[in-house]
């Protein structure tokens, strides 16, 4: 297929990681943009189980991990029918393009992989998935000719090995195999740097992750939710003096959750006095619970289902691999690979 028909329209690409239970910090920097664009473009949405596999080394909490992300992105809005949803390790030729853009891979451009040091900085074992992270997720998002690829800030240097990959692929390959003159085989995809995304503070202030374990599930409620807001580190300041919100961690959590309206009350009680951090943590576990009932009680009935969930899935996957084919057999014939399973 010719590679205009792959574009005709843009095509947004993104994965999110199964390592954990997906938090605050998930749902305001990636979830609740993806739930948004999915509506308004083609896309492809995956669970990168492949990447977790980086951290995480235990296989049944990989296989929980992963439908339970599904069931969140599921329970808060995303609809099959409009998008693809899927597991990463239901295309396997994306192993396939990350091993020949392996060797287009300088390790001194790795070397300097800002995202890569932070992690092991963290406690992260320094091991080979970790270090060549940004090589499978370029695969990840060329091999669906990704276009647009949704980020916060701090991702944006992988954006940039992804598109040098894509223009060394096409400068070395594309007059390879039956192509006759110079052409793009992939695109250049463009980050979609998502500047509403905030920094969510965790439960000790620092920004919420799950290599810091100090967030607050997205679906978390009842005493594990109660436990956890009252748990939010403050200051000492006495309940009757004045106190800023903009240095609040609780009153950062709260603005991300609440209206105008409600804010600016909440930032003038904080000033006035006699308003006590344990004020706030109620009203932030209220606006938290209220945020999420509906998800939560679609989470609940698709949870019932695990097959139906099962199924979407595994239609995503197909879709994907159709996608994903299409564009190996051209970089396959570029490089000149010879395949015979599929002739």
């Amino acid at each position: 297929m010719p590679m205009t028909e792959l574009n005709v329209k843009p095509i947004v690409v993104s994965g999110i990681q199964p390592s954990g239970t997906l938090h605050l910090g998930n749902y305001f920097g990636a979830i609740r943009q993806h739930i948004a664009l999915h509506d308004q473009h083609e896309s492809y949405f995956f669970i990168v189980n492949y990447h977790a596999l980086t951290t995480l080394h235990d296989a049944d909490r990989l296989r929980t991990y992963s439908i339970d992300v599904a069931l969140d992105y599921l329970a808060l809005g995303f609809d099959p029918d409009k998008s693809h949803l899927f597991l990463q390790s239901d295309v396997p030729a994306v192993n396939e393009l990350a091993w020949i853009f392996y060797t287009l891979t300088p390790v001194s451009q790795l070397d300097k992989g800002v995202a890569y040091k932070d992690k092991v900085a963290q406690g992260l074992s320094a091991n080979a998935g970790l270090f060549n992270y940004p090589v499978l997720q370029a695969a990840d998002i060329l091999i669906y000719g990704g276009h647009r690829v949704p980020v916060g800030a701090d991702q944006k240097q992988n954006i940039e090995i992804c598109r040098d990959l894509a223009a060394r692929f096409n400068d070395r390959f594309g007059r390879g195999g039956t192509n006759t003159a110079s052409e793009q085989i992939l695109p250049i995809p463009e980050p979609y740097i998502l500047d509403d995304v905030a920094v969510v503070p965790g439960l000790d202030g620092r920004k919420m992750s799950k290599s810091y374990d100090n967030t607050i599930g997205i679906f978390d409620e009842g005493r594990v939710l109660r436990k956890k807001v009252m748990a939010i580190v403050t200051d000492s300041t006495p309940l009757e003096e004045p106190k800023n919100p903009d240095t609040c961690n609780v009153y950062a959590l709260i603005r991300l959750f609440a209206d105008e309206e409600t804010r600016l009350r909440v930032a003038a009680d904080y000033r006035a006095g006699g308003y006590g951090y344990g004020h706030a943590k109620k009203e932030l576990l209220t606006l938290i619970t209220d945020r999420f009932a509906e998800a939560r009680e679609r989470r609940r009935e698709l949870a019932k289902h695990p097959d139906d969930v099962m199924d979407i899935l595994r239609h995503g996957g197909k879709r994907a691999r159709e996608r994903a084919e299409t564009v190996m057999e051209r970089v396959r014939d570029a490089v000149g690979l010879i395949t015979t399973w599929n002739t």
